[in-house]
């Protein structure tokens, strides 16, 4: 014991007449055994065991002495793995270590398996764990299933532990290269016994030579070969996995004898089970894999007529297996990747299906290469093949494996259908309307390859080498059913899952269309756009609302129609309209569900029709069914959008109540999450001028989106209903959105003006694209000019409001004073149209001031426009943009017409009270210089008109920036001296109003006594004798 301690883990092995002489062993195991039992503490069992593998039939002593303390046999067994070796099998004291616990696990075969964890855990003595797996396995029942040699040599190999993996492997690998291959060899045995195992199950009658002698004229359905027997298929498949495992992953090289066997194996043919599927898609795989199994002619023939028996069992396997991901589209893809040369997508195929991560070297794949690509499957084969392919039903990600799809894509990728001029459209359309979810991740790809197919000819010598197109026909099926109306809840033919497919394909062709038009135009090819017809009968919004609600399902689906909505749609995506939505289908939506009752459920749209007709004389019917409809969710509202709209020019009367009329706009608003742009038509319509709607003059989708000031001319009396205006600049708000995508796309459609004038333009062919570029950038900023100047026309009181307006001041102004008393009736109904005024003039700022932050130069056109001085009171308090204003002010004051001076510096003085800033401060002062340099050079009419609309803005200059009050005194006084100049020859003496605005500017206090000296009150006297310079003075 002393000396295995001090051996330093070498092996050495000790001669003693007493553990050798058959004379003495039985005494001698007598004492050592009673030595150990008195004397556990000098003698520890473990010790004793380590030092009898020393000597001669120390595995025998060993067994005696742990038989006589049987509780320690864990213990022992353990101590003698944890000190063994990593290989047992390269040294004599490994195999004599392998040996002595071998016969302890024949003396207790019930801890044998545990004694082998040991060994897997410990990542110690390998050949024991085999030993130990053969023994375990000769004793066991033999049956049917797989065996537990098999199942413990996959477990280590195929295993996520890649310690473990890695020290079988090099098990494998040094026992292969020692010369001594005999049967003591542990290896040796495995293989031998794998092997058995194999030949077992191989069908009773397999020859190469019955191949030869078979005749051609058998019946396809009967084999000349005894087919694998059911029972067998699963443990032939895990033997398939595990020679695999073996040669791939531990670098096992089979010899002549295994090959053959496995090639046999490989090539018999299963039942049509589930299972026997599997087992020839591992078949196949490693054929791909372990292409050195085939070296003989024979043996090549003999695969490449199971190959020919693949292909043309493919159909029936599937059928009656009813299994989906079958080997056919397995035999397509490789096919596929054969011709397109791509080896490295063969290798990532067969690791993926056999399970593991092997190297395949794609050298050792051109004979497999040639034999596909030139005798069973030519490209044209393949592409005709495909085409016949039924689609997949309930086609989800739920359904794994390669399935036809797959081979569908990598042909529309390598452009083999239109290179063989093979239609592939109805296939895929039938596949489209065969998916549900979850989302299988190969259809978006399959979408955006076919795409591709169709607008981008295979080559350019062969412009016309594109696929079909799906028809508008085609996609209206799909759609059939959800425009809304009275069929609406009637079950859909198709499932969600392939409506929003089909939305996607179809906004991604249009998108792609108008991406790649130049380049067809160059190729003097254009393909057919779809119609807006077909667009409008599409219900887009309701579709990505549902599409919101199956995310998880859905993968990246969602995200995508999105992104294509926001470039071609922007209309479809404004920002409140997502906040609304948000409101209509959260808690409070669901708390409304909860309070629907029968009644509710029960009213028809033509009901509501007839509680319309009805409004004049009787509120309380359409309003207690409009509350009603409140509770309603936004699909089951679509029946009622057509009553509602085409009915709203009856609420434009006085006598209909306020409540009917925001009950109204709640329920259009709940409509406009669904069906945005069928509503925007109907109520453009709807609420037009009597006039227009006599003559039966209805817009379109197409006329709006050119013309979105259509919207604006609805009848007047819109202007002053806030719910209808909220509704009609919405909708304006919309359209101008859709307008500058519908000149953006036309702008791409119409690319072939550009490439044909560029032909013989001298300027080069970057001049015709700018210029139309620029043309339709000042029409998009001509077009939104106009809606803001048309929106601050409608806050201007009109006539009437003016003539009921008693006071002196205008309506635009919050300050409210009366000069006298009025009656109760008059005031009422004053209070009421400045209510409703006020109202649409906050929700007209609300809507200006995000057209202001969208696009910061319409602030600039619209102010060097300029609109009535009236409305800067309005336009500066309610739009909290406006201050963007102080930047092009200075810019506004250079101008050279007198208007725009005026209208900047009037500007200016509202915006220096609403935001007393320092840069306010600077531009003020600028004014202040420009009105002191124009005094100078104005003549004497043109002073009189820019000065006496100004004159009042220093005021609100001084209330702002009290520092500028001695510059604004001055100007004053250099204001009376140059109109006094030009009045020298008249009779009266300007001179002590001089002296007095002196005086102030040294005196300030007395500013508010100005007015009451004596010199003023007799100018005041004549004033209307008196010339502009003498008004202007008293100004």
């Amino acid at each position: 014991m002393n000396k295995v301690s001090e051996s330093n883990g070498e092996f050495f092995l000790k001669s003693s007449e007493l553990f050798e002489s058959p004379v003495y062993l039985e005494e001698a195991a007598d004492v050592l055994c009673i030595l150990q039992a008195e004397l556990p503490s000098l003698l520890p069992i473990v010790d004793v065991a380590e030092a009898l593998l020393h000597v001669k039939n120390g595995a025998w002593f060993l067994c005696l002495l742990v038989a006589n303390v049987p509780d320690s046999f864990n213990e022992v067994c353990r101590g003698l793995i944890k000190n063994g070796e990593r290989q047992d099998e390269e040294s004599v004291g490994g195999r004599r270590r392998t040996e002595a616990l071998r016969h302890l696990c024949k003396m207790n075969p019930s801890q044998a398996l545990r004694v082998r964890g040991m060994v897997v855990e410990e990542c110690h003595l390998p050949g024991l764990g085999v030993a130990l797996t053969l023994d375990h396995t000769k004793n066991e029942a033999s049956d049917d299933g797989v065996s537990d040699l098999v199942c413990f040599v996959s477990g280590l190999l195929l295993g996520t532990n890649a310690k473990v993996r890695t020290w079988f492997g090099t098990f494998i690998r040094n026992g292969q290269q020692r010369k001594r291959d005999n049967i003591s060899s542990v290896l040796w045995q495995m293989r031998r016994q794998l092997l058995l195992e194999l030949m077992g199950i191989l069908p009773t009658v397999r020859s190469t030579h019955i191949v030869e002698e078979a005749d051609v004229d058998t019946e396809p359905n009967v084999s000349v070969y005894s087919g694998l027997k059911e029972e067998h298929v699963v443990k032939a498949s895990a033997l398939l996995r595990l020679y695999c495992a073996l040669m791939g992953i531990a670098g096992l090289k089979p010899t002549d004898e295994e090959a053959e066997q496995l090639l046999q194996l490989m090539t018999s043919r299963p039942p049509a089970t589930p299972a026997g599927v599997r087992f020839v898609s591992l078949s196949f795989c490693m054929l791909l894999a372990f292409s050195t199994l085939v070296s003989t002619p024979e043996q090549e023939q003999l695969m490449v007529m199971w190959l020919s028996w693949m292909i043309k069992e493919e159909a029936y396997f599937e059928s009656i297996s009813g299994v989906s991901a079958s080997f056919g589209e397995m035999l397509l893809l490789v096919a596929m990747y054969f011709h397109s040369n791509q080896l490295s997508a063969i290798i990532d195929l067969v690791c993926s299906t056999l399970g593991m991560k092997i190297v395949i070297k794609p050298s050792s794949l051109s004979r497999m290469k040639t034999i596909f690509t030139q005798e069973i499957f030519t490209e044209q084969v393949v592409t005709a093949h495909a085409v016949r392919v039924p689609v997949t039903g309930n086609l989800s990600a739920n359904i794994t494996g390669f399935l036809p799809i797959h081979c569908i894509y990598q042909l529309l990728k390598s452009r083999s259908f239109t290179k063989h001029k093979v239609s592939i459209k109805d296939w895929i359309y039938r596949q489209l309307c065969e998916t549900t979810t979850p989302l299988h991740p190969q259809l978006l790809p399959l979408i955006d390859v076919y795409i591709n197919s169709i607008l981008t000819p295979a080559s350019k010598s062969n412009p016309e080498a594109t696929n079909q197109p799906v028809t508008e026909q085609e996609i209206l099926n799909v759609f059939q059913g959800l425009s809304g109306g009275e069929n609406t809840r009637l079950a859909q033919r198709y499932s969600i899952t392939t409506q929003l497919l089909v939305l996607y394909y179809v906004l991604s062709y249009e998108e792609a269309l108008l991406a790649n038009t130049k380049i067809l135009a160059a190729m003097q090819k254009k393909p057919k756009s779809y119609s807006s017809a077909l667009m409008d009968q599409i219900p887009i919004k309701y579709l990505i609302r549902q599409a919101q609600g199956l995310q998880q399902e859905l993968g990246g689906l969602h995200s995508a129609l999105l992104r294509l909505l926001a470039t071609n749609y922007p209309h479809l995506c404004i920002v409140e309209d997502w906040i609304c939505e948000e409101q209509i289908t959260g808690t409070d939506a669901l708390l409304r569900r909860m309070l629907l009752t029968n009644i509710a459920k029960n009213h028809s749209p033509k009901q509501l029709q007839e509680a319309f007709s009805m409004l004049p004389g009787n509120h309380t019917q359409l309003m207690q069914i409009l509350e009603h409809l409140t509770l309603l969710s936004a699909g089951e509202l679509i029946p009622y959008a057509e009553v509602l709209t085409s009915n709203m020019n009856c609420l434009l009367n006085a006598s209909v109540p306020r409540r009917i009329l925001q009950t109204v706009n709640k329920l259009w608003m709940v409509l406009n999450t669904v069906m945005p742009r069928r509503l925007w038509v109907m109520t453009v319509n709807a609420l037009q001028p009597s006039v227009k709607i006599v003559r039966q003059q209805k817009y379109t989708q197409n006329d709006l989106m050119i013309d979105p000031l259509i919207v604006l001319r609805c009848d007047q009396r819109v202007h002053r209903s806030p719910p209808l205006m909220d509704i009609t600049l919405h909708m304006l708000n919309g359209y101008l959105l859709a307008s500058k995508a519908y000149l953006n796309s036309h702008l791409k459609e119409t690319a072939e003006q550009d490439i044909r004038p560029s032909q013989n333009n001298a300027m080069g062919p970057e001049a015709p694209e700018v210029t139309r570029e620029e043309l339709k950038n000042a029409l998009l900023a001509a077009q939104d000019s106009a809606a803001v100047q048309i929106l601050l026309e409608i806050c201007l009181p009109t006539e009437e409001e003016k003539a009921q307006s008693s006071s002196s001041h205008s309506l635009l102004k919050s300050v409210h004073s009366t000069t006298g008393p009025k009656s109760p009736e008059l005031e009422e109904e004053e209070d009421s149209l400045l209510c409703n005024l006020r109202e649409v003039q906050c929700l007209i700022c609300c809507l200006l001031h995000q057209m202001y932050i969208a696009d910061p130069n319409i602030v600039k056109l619209v102010h060097f426009q300029g609109y009535p001085c009236e409305l800067l009171a309005l336009t500066v308090a309610g739009i909290p943009s406006m201050h963007i204003c102080l930047d092009f002010i200075p810019e506004l004051i250079a101008q050279p017409e007198l208007e725009k001076q005026i209208f900047a510096i009037q500007l200016l003085s509202f915006l220096c009270i609403q935001y007393a800033l320092p840069k306010s401060l600077s531009v003020a002062r600028l004014a202040i210089n420009v009105m002191g340099t124009l005094l100078t050079v104005l003549t004497q009419s043109k002073r009189y008109a820019f000065f006496m609309p100004t004159l009042p803005c220093l005021v609100s200059f001084c209330q702002a920036f009290p520092p500028l009050y001695e510059d604004i005194m001055s100007l004053l006084i250099q204001i009376g001296q140059v109109c006094a100049s030009d009045v020298a020859t008249q009779t009266r003496d300007f001179d002590p109003i001089i002296t007095r605005l002196q005086q102030l500017k040294e005196k300030p206090h007395e500013v508010s006594g100005l007015c009451k000296d004596s010199p003023s009150k007799s100018c005041s006297r004549d004033i209307a004798s008196m010339d502009p310079d003498v008004r202007l003075c008293q100004n």
